[in-house]
């Protein structure tokens, strides 16, 4: 038998009486427990509900909020909420006018070092191609191995080591990326935003990292993980051991790679770098992704540590402050077991 319909305006009226399928029953006291425990119910529903919100913001202490008037501390939720709604907002705020920002200084005006976009040089052109040609050291290494179909370009081997160690280390965002608890606030693709940072350039995480900070639209379904996503959530393991192959030989090969050629000693190599960096716009580029890198890795993985195997969720925590051994171990203890 289905729940009979409580039809009543008040909880009590003055004859104590309320009105069930049109009928009238004088049983006070029957009535008075049954509404006393569905008010029970339904503040436990809500408490829960709160304290469900605040742990998703990463706020919510054990025992510091009782109800939604107040506690001690001098808040109650609808405080804290405010206060987060704010902090959320500011960040926001600072997110875009970094986009703002990079866009401007790094890609149109003429004030950073080496040329603007609009303005770019053949010979940046030229640098730029046989970077991507020696992408992870590929063709290089075919080389030394005797494999000459395709020779690879001879360029310095710091610009090389520079290049493929932003490469690897943006390699290994696309797990953090796809298996990002947050990442249905992005309404456009994972796939090709990843591709655009992977490609192209970092500017393109940062209008993600502002994104996924909007409130959850509740009318917006969750979307099916991508064919790509779920290769980069599934082979994660392989993932994090490339990319940090990558940057590991990257930072060798910046030091002792091309040791044949006339490229110097350490000291050599050094000031080959900081010049590089002040005449470049591409190098002073990768300078900028570096730091931003530094503040997103820990960022996301912090809040995605629900993502990482129980036993393994200390060392993650630990290591996500670490340039690229966080996001390696990140990709390694990933738990597979979760759908993306």
């Amino acid at each position: 038998m289905p729940a009979a319909t409580l039809l009543c305006t008040k909880p009590f009226n003055f004859r104590n009486q309320c009105i069930i399928h049109g009928r009238q029953n004088n049983s006070a006291s029957s009535q008075n427990a049954k509404w006393f425990g569905l008010k029970r119910k339904v503040q436990k529903k809500s408490l829960q509900l709160e304290r469900h919100y605040l742990c998703d913001v990463g706020r919510w202490r054990p025992g510091f909020i009782t109800r939604t008037g107040g506690g001690r501390g001098g808040g109650g939720v609808d405080s804290i909420i405010e206060r987060d709604d704010k902090l959320r907002k500011l960040i926001q705020g600072m997110l875009w006018t970094a986009e703002g920002v990079y866009v401007l200084w790094l890609f149109l005006l003429p004030y950073a070092p080496g040329d603007p976009v609009w303005a770019i040089s053949s010979e940046t052109v030229n640098d730029l191609v046989g970077l991507s040609l020696n992408f992870f050291f590929i063709l290089p290494l075919l080389n030394a191995g005797g494999v000459h179909l395709i020779e690879a370009p001879v360029l310095h081997p710091m610009a090389e080591g520079l290049f493929n160690f932003v490469i690897g280390w943006t390699f290994m965002f696309a797990p953090l990326l796809f298996s990002d608890r947050k990442r249905d606030r992005f309404k456009g693709s994972l796939d090709l935003l990843w591709g655009f940072q992977m490609f192209l350039t970092n500017t393109f995480l940062i209008p993600y990292m502002a994104i996924r900070l909007n409130k959850v639209d509740l009318e917006y379904p969750p979307r099916a993980t991508s064919q790509l996503g779920s290769i980069m959530t599934r082979g994660a393991s392989i993932v994090g051991l490339v990319g940090g192959a990558a940057c590991l030989l990257s930072t060798f090969w910046a030091i002792y790679g091309r040791g044949d050629g006339d490229f110097g000693n350490i000291s050599d190599r050094w000031e080959f770098l900081l010049s590089y960096l002040s005449s470049e716009r591409l190098a002073y580029a990768f300078i900028w992704d570096i730091c931003l890198y530094i503040i997103f890795q820990p960022w996301l993985i912090g809040v995605n540590l629900q993502n990482i195997q129980e036993d393994k969720v200390g060392i993650v925590r630990y290591l996500k402050y670490v340039p690229v051994v966080g996001l390696v171990a990140y990709c390694l203890c990933l738990d597979l077991k979760d759908e993306y």
